[in-house]
């Protein structure tokens, strides 16, 4: 079935939404949640309701010797700062992610109680904390992730300007069996942020479509730039409405994406091509 245009058009009424594909340094920590405050605010300025950063924005995923340093628990200084810049420019913002040091998190439930996590926090644009996810699957191909962290247990969505949203991130694109458990928990909008390299951008595109054409959502993947000593970021960070188009996209270089999004466009979506209804497993 060809999707008709109507479908992956988005309404005055929608949430304007921003990904922060920012330029990450590995362990200067200072220089890039300046970075990130600058693109809330930036994001704010241009009328947007939702800004989303990258998956280790504040210490850099590849800067594994820098983890232990620079964690933090999740009401530490880079979410207080976060939390703070949301309220002030009346912007929801999800601060995903930083390395969290669970036995310093007393405001939530962890899954340990001491060690690291990949955690993301979102607040609404009064400042209040509204979910945390702590990501799942730990990478371990040529990574020290999964040797450094403990995978999260929670799965939560939170309602923000009229839409269902989820948060997952990186490496869990390619287990689908988490997407599916956050659309049966009434998501409309998921939220990845990441930091995927090259060469794999052929995964990084495919998956991500996948997710919002199967789960018939909208997908927002939120990628960093920069060069690292591992690895380079490959960018294009980009929103999927709920058919798998795109609507915004960015290159590989430092930039703020821009879409709006709409829960109408979900709910005309699943009743034209109503292949959530016909599911056996």
């Amino acid at each position: 079935m060809t999707p008709p245009n109507a479908a992956s058009e988005v309404s005055a009424e929608g949430l304007t939404i921003a990904l922060a594909q920012l330029e990450i340094e590995a362990g200067h920590v200072d220089a890039n949640v300046d970075r990130a405050l600058e693109a809330v605010e930036r994001a704010a300025a241009r009328g947007v309701d939702l800004v989303a950063l990258p998956e280790l924005f504040n210490v850099g995923y590849f800067a594994f010797d820098c983890y232990a340093r620079d964690a933090e628990p999740i009401t530490g200084e880079t979410e207080t700062r976060l939390q703070k810049a949301a309220a002030d420019h009346d912007i929801a913002v999800l601060a995903g992610t930083i390395v969290e040091d669970l036995a310093a998190t007393d405001a939530v439930e962890t899954p340990a109680e001491e060690g690291l996590a990949n955690t993301a926090v979102l607040f609404d644009a009064d400042g209040t904390r509204q979910l945390v996810y702590r990501k799942h699957h730990l990478f371990g191909y040529e990574s020290a992730e999964s040797e450094l962290l403990v995978p999260g247990e929670r799965l939560e969505t939170a309602t923000i300007g009229g839409l269902t949203v989820g948060v997952t991130t990186c490496y869990d694109l390619r287990f689908p069996e988490l997407y599916r458990r956050l659309v049966d928990a009434g998501a409309e909008l998921i939220l990845v942020p990441s930091a995927w390299p090259y060469p794999r951008i052929e995964h990084w595109q495919t998956l991500s479509r996948a997710r919002a054409i199967e789960n018939q959502c909208y997908v927002a993947t939120i990628n960093g730039a920069g060069e690292f000593e591992e690895a380079t970021l490959l960018g294009r960070s980009t929103v999927y409405d709920p058919w798998g188009v795109t609507l915004a996209s960015s290159g590989d270089e430092p930039a703020l994406v821009t879409a709006t999004v709409d829960p109408k466009t979900v709910a005309d979506v699943r009743t034209a091509f109503p292949a959530l209804r016909d599911r056996r497993l």
